[in-house]
């Protein structure tokens, strides 16, 4: 617990003469639910972009279970075990459930598709997340409510031996009753060991499931705090402002 899955120091991204992020330090532990929160533009989709190998960093350093690396690529990303689930789920509606888990990662025996294999895979990784709202794994996409699409696509993330996944405002289009499953869902993984990151703007599940908050305000980080030394109006503070009292960017 005492050393980060993930540590940034220092990061700097710019896209031409736009500066996106300032010097920002942001640090993520195994077993923990860490909240990254900030306003439209506060740079939270960048920095997720360069955790992920979508966009190269312009200064600074990423540590990875404290050792330095480089992170070029998405592909660099997953082998480490960063897993990201984007808003759009990037899920295939005319396929089912087990095809897309392992799309693009399909399992084979000599040139043949190892069907039963990756169903029972796909079968007992949803047991082990106690998902029961999926009644079957051969279900088409298409057939799932928001919340067991959301799952899937959890699922599907944690499929790879994965160590760090960041989810990206899950519970944006989902009901009452499916953000309540999504949220235990969230809350599971971290009890498995997982480091979780968790992109929201809702203030709700936030509190509900985090371990600690990081509050983005214009490409600074305002604040990284554990989640009951802070209150609900001092987040909205840093969000909104960059500052709560003794907490925030300086001036």
């Amino acid at each position: 617990m005492d050393t980060p899955v993930i540590e940034l120091r220092g990061i700097d991204k710019s896209f031409g003469p736009v500066h996106v992020l300032h010097t920002v330090d942001f640090s993520v532990y195994p077993g923990e639910v860490t909240a990254l929160v900030g306003d439209n533009g506060a740079g939270k989709s960048t920095l997720v972009k360069c955790i992920g190998g979508t966009h190269p960093i312009d200064a600074g350093e990423i540590l990875f279970e404290g050792e330095p690396v480089q992170i070029g690529n998405p592909r660099d990303a997953a082998e480490l075990g960063i897993e990201i689930v984007y808003q759009d789920l990037a899920l295939c509606d005319n396929l089912d459930i087990v095809q897309n888990m392992f799309l693009g990662r399909e399992r084979k025996h000599g040139i043949v598709l190892d069907e039963y294999g990756m169903e029972e895979l796909a079968g007992r990784t949803l047991a082990g997340l106690s998902v029961r709202t999926v009644k079957s794994v051969r279900q088409k996409v298409a057939s799932l409510s928001g919340g067991q699409r959301q799952t899937v696509a959890i699922a599907k993330a944690v499929l790879w031996n994965s160590k760090v996944v960041i989810l990206d405002e899950p519970t944006a289009a989902l009901g009452v009753a499916q953000t309540q499953q999504v949220l235990e869902l969230v809350r599971r993984l971290a009890d498995k060991g997982l480091a979780v990151v968790l992109i929201s703007h809702n203030m709700n599940d936030v509190f509900a499931v985090s371990d600690r908050i990081a509050a983005l305000y214009l490409g600074r980080m305002a604040a990284q705090v554990r989640t009951t030394d802070v209150t609900h109006s001092q987040v909205v503070e840093l969000i909104t402002s960059g500052r709560s009292g003794s907490l925030g960017v300086k001036a």
